[in-house]
């Protein structure tokens, strides 16, 4: 049996083009790799699980990728993209500043980026949850963070900008990523099950992407749970009763109930 991988996993995407509700921030990435305008530091931020690490990958993965297109995007057939895709690229280091926040974490990675890349134009460090880091470590930063080798990127993410140093905002191109709306959630969420053929319709779909509040990894990850729960059907019922929501009809016959007096069968609201 094939290991079940979870849909915001299996559905990350690979290509600026795949992205949704951010087309501001990718028109704008592909534009620079195009007419080599990149900038040597990036700061992303906005609310969780609206694509701040995976257009960090991406834009790791195309300013090194050997064949771009035309439109701005990587092959995904070079050895480049290849290595990338497997996770084995010696051009692209990921920090989890939650757990890595000390002096001591930024001067090892200050100690990397001396290196030359052994085999591609760039590498490419991303900071993740960059908010955490000390002040100490923002300063330990600062001047690499201003002056890095040529070779050098770097992409901070954050959902939480105001928590960081203006000192370090300032040597950054600041990206602000938004809430996924309504409909780009519901029709990225049928395109999904209609991959895993999975019978949805469309009011459940509109459930799921209000319940997720703008953040496509929630609306992912309630799918999976109902079409679990529902053994791979999505229906409204369902979604209800696993959201544990009321919707507007069940209100209706709860005032119906109190104009008629039938208290004995009134259900409770708690």
């Amino acid at each position: 049996m094939d290991k079940f991988i979870v849909s915001a996993r299996k559905y990350r995407p690979q290509a600026f083009d795949t992205v949704v509700g951010q087309s501001h921030i990718t028109t704008t990435l592909k534009n620079a790799i195009r007419h080599q305008q990149l900038a040597h530091a990036f700061l992303f931020c906005g609310p969780r699980g609206v694509g701040k690490t995976t257009c960090a990958r991406i834009l790791a993965k195309t300013i090194n990728c050997e064949n771009p297109t035309a439109e701005g995007e990587a092959c995904n057939t070079c050895q480049s993209c290849t290595s990338f895709n497997d996770g084995a690229s010696m051009n692209y280091f990921e920090l989890d500043a939650a757990s890595n926040n000390s002096v001591d974490n930024i001067r090892e990675l200050v100690d990397q980026v001396r290196f030359v890349p052994q085999t591609g134009r760039y590498k490419v460090y991303v900071i993740d949850e960059v908010h955490m880091l000390s002040t100490a470590a923002f300063n330990a930063f600062l001047k690499t963070l201003e002056e890095p080798p040529s070779y050098a990127i770097f992409i901070l993410a954050t959902t939480e900008k105001h928590k960081i140093l203006p000192t370090i905002l300032s040597r950054c191109q600041i990206f602000d990523f938004k809430r996924i709306t309504l409909n780009d959630t519901v029709d990225h969420l049928q395109e999904i099950a209609d991959k895993e053929e999975i019978k949805s319709d469309k009011a459940s779909l509109q459930l799921i992407a209000r319940k997720s509040e703008g953040c496509m990894r929630d609306a992912l990850s309630i799918l999976d749970k109902i079409v679990s729960f529902t053994n791979g059907e999505l229906t409204y019922a369902h979604t209800l009763e696993h959201l544990n929501i009321l919707d507007a009809e069940y209100y209706f016959k709860f005032l119906d109930q109190m104009l008629t007096q039938d208290l004995v069968f009134c259900p409770v609201v708690i």
